[in-house]
Formats: structure tokens, C-alpha cells, sequence
């Protein structure tokens, strides 16, 4: 059990300098926490993606801060500044419009580049849209990889999906509501029929879930972002039959007629164990 003197009760003490990576509620706005109110009261200015926006959600709490402007088109402009302000000892926060920052969020560069200059860097921890969806998904949630938004080119996502095939652990995905019909075929032709949760509008009133099978789930998403978990590849999948399969090709056998075989007789999906030939197994003309 991890012990903290500080209290829930106790008056927030003064801020240390550095910058603070403050998460933000990803729906609901009761779900940021009492030390994000604290810091985000205590700092000079808080760096965000939208300032209205921002501005609008701390209003909700009561606060007015001097907002800055940091997102991947100005971000480059902005660090300079930011940093020089930081080195001189100012505590600042840096928010996404929702969520963790950092998590598929502006924030990387500006991290780095503080940590290397040797200013302190804080995590104020609170929401995160794809660690909020895997608690209550109902897929295996001891390994998981978080693969956040995939080129939206389908032979580019296709291509980063079958770097993704061999993982046992859970796959999540950021996907924007309008190309996710897309981006579902995109995970059919690579992963073939594995398990599958969407996860829409988290925390808000219209709260969605769609559970099913790769190929045979068609949720009507088509606003705002989805986050998407797709089961990893089964034990079976890549012990099991591999060997024999190898043993097969390397024995002129084709691998179509390898995969009929092996089908059978480990109850695996021929489909699948073909694709797997093709793209990963040495063939013979």
C-alpha cells in the first residue's frame, strides 16, 4: 500500500517548479481530481491544445488561467517559450483537450526537452479514454498494447496492422466515428475473425459499447472517436500449429494445403493459418 502524508482535506500546498502533465476529464466533468484542481489553481499559466475550449472546461471549476496555445501546428513555436519560462522558474500545466496528455496528445517534444534542460516534470494522473475502456471491456487486460491512431491510408494501416498480428496482448486503438467502417475492414483482412469492443462517447450520456467478432460487428459510429479493442492473437494461433506448418512448407506441401490440414486438425480458422503462410512463412513457387 502506497502511503502519501498529504490529505484529502488539507490545504494545497505550494506548487514546485516545473511543468506539471495534468489529465482532463474525457466526458464527465466531475472526473478530474482534487490534486488537478490544486495544481491546475496553483500554476502561472496552463498550456493546452484549445484555449477556448480549455478555457471553457476550467471555467466549469471555478478557475481563469492565462491559457497557451500547444498543439502539433504550434507546438514547435511554442516550446521555446514555454521553456525559457520554466527555466526561470515558473510551474506551468499541460492539458489535453481530453484525457492524458501525451497519450495520442501533443506533449512528447516539450516533455523531452524539459527533462533534458533538467527541469522537473510532474504527472498529475486522471483519465484516460483507452485504459477506461479496457477496464470494463471484458478482454484480457494483464497485456495490452496501445497502438493509438493508424494512418488513415488503408495499405498504410494495413501495413501497421500486420506489424500488430503476432502480439498476444490486447490491441487498442484510437479511430475517428467517421472512418471506422473503414478502418474495421482494414482489421478484418489482416486479423481475420478475432474478438472486438468499440468503445463511444466514454462517460457522456450516450455512453456506448459494441461487443461482437471482427467481420460480423457494424456499430453505427459515426461522430466523435471510438476507441477499439481487438483480442490478441491466441496461444494457439502462434504455437501451436506453427511448427507443423513450417515442417509442411519446408516439405513442398502448398499453403493452402497446409492450412486445409492444420484446420482440422488443431480447430483453428483455415483462413487464418493461410495468411499466416503467406505473410510470414517462406513458400515454394
Amino acid at each position: 500500500m502506497m502511503n502519501d502524508s498529504s490529505k484529502v482535506n488539507s490545504a494545497p500546498q505550494a506548487l514546485q517548479p516545473g511543468l506539471y502533465i495534468v489529465a482532463m476529464p474525457i466526458g464527465n466533468r466531475r472526473d478530474i481530481t482534487l490534486r488537478a484542481l490544486d495544481v491546475l489553481t496553483g500554476v502561472s499559466a496552463v498550456a493546452c491544445e484549445d484555449t477556448r475550449r480549455t478555457g471553457i472546461l476550467l471555467a466549469d471549476y471555478g478557475l481563469k488561467k492565462t491559457l497557451l496555445r500547444y498543439d502539433d501546428a504550434s507546438g514547435a513555436a511554442a516550446r521555446p517559450a514555454l521553456l525559457k519560462r520554466l527555466h526561470a522558474g515558473e510551474s506551468l500545466a499541460l492539458v489535453s483537450d481530453a484525457g492524458t496528455p501525451l497519450i495520442a496528445d501533443p506533449g512528447y517534444k516539450l516533455v523531452t526537452e524539459a527533462r533534458s534542460a533538467g527541469i522537473a516534470v510532474f504527472p498529475v494522473p486522471g483519465a484516460c479514454a483507452a485504459i477506461a475502456a479496457l477496464s470494463v471491456a471484458g478482454l484480457p487486460s494483464d497485456a495490452f498494447y496501445f497502438a493509438g491512431f493508424l494512418p488513415r491510408r488503408s495499405a498504410a494501416r494495413q501495413s501497421a496492422l500486420r506489424t500488430l498480428e503476432p502480439l498476444t496482448a490486447t490491441l487498442l486503438f484510437y479511430e475517428a466515428g467517421n472512418r471506422l467502417e473503414e478502418f474495421l475492414a482494414d482489421t478484418v483482412v489482416v486479423f481475420g475473425a478475432r474478438p472486438v469492443v468499440i468503445a463511444r462517447e466514454i462517460t457522456k450520456t450516450f455512453e456506448s459499447f459494441y461487443t461482437g467478432t471482427l467481420g460480423e460487428l457494424t456499430p453505427e459510429c459515426t461522430l466523435g472517436e471510438c476507441v477499439v479493442l481487438i483480442g490478441g492473437a491466441s496461444t494457439s494461433e502462434n504455437n501451436a500449429w506453427e511448427p507443423a506448418l513450417k515442417s509442411l512448407l519446408a516439405a513442398g506441401i502448398s499453403a493452402k494445403t497446409a492450412a486445409a490440414a492444420l484446420a482440422d486438425a488443431f480447430s483453428v480458422s483455415k483462413r487464418d493459418v493461410y495468411q499466416h503462410a503467406l505473410k510470414h512463412l517462406p513458400t515454394r513457387p
